[in-house]
């Protein structure tokens, strides 16, 4: 699984994309710690864990578009973050979910599945 980040609702360009690609794998799989988040993905969903100390759920919007997921803080909060990650398939956003305990936001991204629009048809 793979999230590139999305700068101003664009894809990024393949040489800023090869960057970002190079910082993310650096960032999720070097420096999980420092960053306090994780990934993990199974065949049905995304399981992103983020640290968000000190941020209340009222405090937190969530908003799925597509394959792009967007986070980020309202302006009451005191501490500001704000982040948009692409992910490699849709969402089906009404399947999904999010809870924040403990200063920890546990998001579970659950994959759209494909349908097929194939028919078969006879042959006369």
């Amino acid at each position: 699984m793979f999230f590139a980040p999305v700068v101003n609702g664009r894809a990024p360009s393949r040489q800023s994309f090869d960057r970002s690609f190079e910082r993310f794998l650096n960032d999720s799989f070097f420096s999980d710690r420092r960053s306090g988040a994780s990934v993990e993905q199974d065949d049905k969903a995304w399981t992103i864990t983020l640290d968000v100390p000190g941020i209340t759920r009222e405090q937190l919007s969530i908003n799925i578009e597509g394959t792009i997921v967007r986070i980020e803080t309202t302006a009451e909060a005191k501490r500001q973050y704000k982040a948009a990650y692409e992910t490699p398939q849709d969402i089906d956003a009404d399947a999904s979910n999010a809870k924040l305990e403990n200063g920890v936001l546990t998001l579970t991204l659950v994959k759209k599945v494909a349908v097929s629009n194939a028919r078969t048809i006879t042959i006369q």
